[in-house]
């Protein structure tokens, strides 16, 4: 399994739609507030160069937003 991490925020719509799809998919993954974590913050725009959320790496590959088409090929889900 991949080693996945998604960066959120409570409010988020994408953000809770991306966490349905792995439900859905029985997808593990870790999941940093950005807006109550600093250090996650500055890990996400590191990585990223984003602002936004949700931003998902998926062992090293970084997904910005709900973009169901490059999820499911990263993780092998049709």
């Amino acid at each position: 399994m991949p080693q996945i991490t998604i960066y959120t925020t409570p409010t988020c719509v994408y953000c809770k739609m991306t966490k349905e799809f792995f439900k859905k998919n029985n997808v593990v993954y870790e999941e940093k507030d950005v807006m109550s974590n600093d250090a996650a913050r500055e890990e996400m725009i590191k990585k990223s160069g984003q602002l936004g959320v949700p931003v998902i790496d998926i062992d090293g590959e970084i997904v910005v937003g709900f973009d169901q088409r490059a999820l499911g090929k990263l993780l092998n889900i049709k």
